[in-house]
């Protein structure tokens, strides 16, 4: 393969593959409750990228049984599955709330451990030290599980930071309320506790060119980061991002499909080849957008174009970096 793709990545590590099951546990965002800042981030609408079955206030045990059954339809042979905290930013809040709630869902026999979807800001040392302790098989002296054959002696647990952009001056016009370094910091922090630490980025941002998303590879392969998703901005209806992109076209910079492919092989020549790569682009229900440039094409036809793009040019992950 040309690119690191993520997929297959658990099953070479453990042996089998693990499906993650998306849970909302309630959780906000220090932007929303006036911690920082008021409304959340300007292209943001949690409703737009969660499944049906995660849903805050529903017991996680329930939200977790209907997540297995709905991926059961679709992964068949799939036996154990990760607890994704997704919904807003799920370590946010006391050590002693976040314990309970990541316990709870390692309880389920299924789960074999979790995923947190969190901000770079709602970290400290405490809560870090606690996530390692969690995936050293400390923090649980009496946890195992044994799924399919495979025996767990510790969870897996794994940290992917919201990070959207590299750039100061976009996170703020997005109303994130933290800077770059606190990214850095975040980032460090965790990985240097042995932490899988992934991260998200959006391109097509309001303000930022062609260019600086490319520069932006640079500052990515500086991070101690396992692994990294990517999404073309869409437009969620509702949000404070729709407005801002009828009022100001002009600062966005837009994609055709076929742009947008030959775009981020760009991109992925200049990222280091140990990179995970676990997403390129992303997909919105149709009814949270008033446009759908790209039509109704899925994740897998994207993948597949992708890959036969990358053969025609006859270039890969890495390629534009000094030696390859």
């Amino acid at each position: 393969m040309r690119y690191n793709s993520f997929t297959g990545y658990y099953r070479k590590k453990y042996g089998e593959r693990l499906q993650k099951v998306v849970i909302d546990a309630g959780f906000t965002c220090p932007n929303r409750d006036g911690t920082v800042g008021r409304g959340g981030c300007t292209y943001c609408d949690n409703a737009a990228f969660h499944p049906s079955y995660s849903t805050a206030g529903k017991p996680l045990h329930q939200q977790i049984d209907e997540g297995i059954e709905f991926h059961r339809v679709r992964y068949r042979n799939t036996h154990a599955y990760l607890a994704y905290f997704q919904a807003f930013s799920n370590t946010y809040a006391p050590l002693e709330r976040l314990r309970s709630l990541y316990e709870e869902a390692l309880l389920h026999p299924e789960v074999v451990g979790i995923v947190i979807g969190t901000r770079p800001d709602c970290v400290d040392g405490a809560k870090l030290d606690y996530l390692a302790s969690l995936k050293d098989g400390m923090a649980l002296k009496d946890w195992e599980r044994e799924v399919a054959g495979n025996r767990w002696s510790a969870p897996v647990v794994t940290v992917e930071y919201g990070i959207e952009s590299c750039y100061d001056s976009t996170l703020k016009r997005i109303n994130r309320g933290h800077d770059f370094a606190a990214v850095r910091k975040a980032v460090e922090e965790t990985a240097a506790r042995g932490i899988d630490t992934g991260a998200h980025f959006i391109l097509g941002l309001p303000g930022e060119t062609r260019e600086m998303m490319l520069d932006e590879c640079a500052v990515i392969n500086s991070l101690p980061l396992l692994s990294v998703k990517f999404h073309q901005l869409q437009i969620v209806k509702g949000t404070a991002m729709e407005k801002e992109f009828a009022a100001h076209p002009e600062d966005f910079r837009t994609f055709t499909l076929e742009e947008y492919i030959d775009f981020f092989i760009c991109m992925l020549e200049r990222l280091r080849p140990d990179l995970y790569i676990e997403r390129f682009a992303g997909e919105v229900p149709p009814r949270f957008v008033t446009d759908t440039p790209w039509g109704l094409v899925r994740n897998v036809e994207l993948l597949r174009m992708l890959e036969k793009r990358l053969e025609e040019r006859d270039t890969c992950q890495g390629a534009a970096l000094a030696g390859l």
